[in-house]
């Protein structure tokens, strides 16, 4: 026979499970915190605070780009001011920002 007979080896012998094979794991799960989870959490935050804190007379901008003055508030919705006599019925959680006051004025 010209090709010798190929015998599988025997198996390895497993090394151990030391702390540098899980450095990498690690690292790369503090990074993923300090520069995802922890950001969202804080904006997340941000939001209900804001959203808790809404009141009557507050100008904000809805998600869905509509600016108006706060004319009601209750649990779940607010009553936006569009514009003279137009009022439209909001959820709270669509809103997305609260602005200053006067910034409708300024920008008629």
């Amino acid at each position: 026979m010209f090709i010798a007979p190929a015998f599988a080896q025997g198996a390895a012998p497993a090394p151990g499970m030391d702390f540098m094979s899980f450095l990498p794991m690690i690292v790369i799960f503090v990074l993923f915190y300090f520069m995802l989870i922890r950001p969202q959490q804080k904006r997340a935050k941000e939001q209900q605070a804001m959203l808790a804190a809404l009141a009557k007379g507050d100008e904000v901008v809805t998600s869905g780009g509509m600016v108006g003055r706060i004319t009601k508030v209750n649990e779940q919705y607010v009553t936006l001011e569009l514009a003279d006599g137009v009022e439209i019925l909001f959820q709270r959680s669509a809103v997305a920002a609260r602005l200053e006051k006067g910034t409708i004025k300024n920008n008629k």
